[in-house]
């Protein structure tokens, strides 16, 4: 059984800790690393490859020409992923490793052991002394996450924390249409899950696990401009998941498996 790990990247050259990937990939040999480099101008690319070749048989990068999003990028790496039968799982974290690899490891074993469909991290569950954020995303943390509440209506205290994992079979349907958000596609994974188990079974195949340590690095891409239309778009989220008939069904877009299936030919071919 191996683990796929999806970290998008847009122009992290300068911030990106490479040896600590590095050395991950090569001392873990049941974890395959994708890199998904979303549109990047500066040489994020190159670092990639770099990396890339001082451990090739599990890391891998997808290369996005025009910057898409987060959403679209963990997408795509979701597609590259699905397309390695050998990967029985597959997540993603933030490549500045705000959430470490200790941490993530503790997430998939917590989702092989206890035979759930989804473990995701969380920040805000009060048991890790290594959790660290600025005054202004704190405030704005608790905002949205009261917004988020709202619109889920579930009992989740963590909706954002950027580290997941997810048992191979119920990725399709968490993937297998595009994302309505660049940025807060989160929100629409659990809508979609809650609609494919159902608002009762959902609680019972998914865990909040808090995490040991989270620090907020500086350079972030989301910048104020982004935060002040979160509401905005949470907002547009919730009337397609919630108010239509195009948000409220769950559908496996048959382009996804097929994508997966083209991906996973061409890592052969090469």
């Amino acid at each position: 059984m191996k683990t796929g790990i999806i970290i998008p990247c847009y122009n992290e050259a300068n911030r990106i800790d490479q040896q600590a990937f590095v050395d991950f990939a090569i001392s873990h040999q049941d974890y395959h690393l994708c890199f998904v480099n979303d549109g990047s101008t500066d040489n994020t690319n190159d670092i990639l490859e770099k990396m890339q070749w001082k451990s090739p048989y599990n890391i891998s990068i997808v290369d996005i020409k025009k910057n898409a999003g987060k959403a679209a990028a963990v997408r795509s790496g979701s597609q590259y992923m699905y397309g390695i039968p050998e990967i029985t799982s597959i997540g993603f974290i933030d490549a500045d490793l705000s959430t470490d690899f200790r941490d993530f490891k503790d997430l998939v074993k917590t989702l092989h052991r206890d035979e759930k469909l989804m473990v995701f991290g969380s920040r805000n569950m009060g048991t890790g002394a290594g959790i660290k954020r600025d005054l202004m995303r704190n405030l704005l943390s608790k905002f949205i996450k009261q917004f988020i509440g709202m619109i889920l209506g579930l009992p989740i205290r963590d909706t954002q924390c950027g580290a997941k994992v997810f048992k191979r079979e119920i990725v399709p349907f968490v993937y297998g249409k595009s994302f309505l958000s660049r940025w807060l596609f989160d929100v629409e994974i659990f809508l979609r899950l809650k609609k494919y188990l159902g608002k009762e079974k959902v609680m019972k195949q998914i865990v909040e696990q808090p995490l040991m340590r989270w620090v907020h690095v500086e350079d972030s891409k989301l910048g104020m401009k982004d935060a002040l239309k979160i509401p905005f778009n949470l907002t547009q989220i919730w009337l397609n998941y919630a108010l239509t008939n195009s948000g409220n069904t769950v559908v496996v877009d048959h382009d996804f498996t097929i994508a997966a299936s083209t991906l996973s030919t061409q890592r052969t071919a090469a």
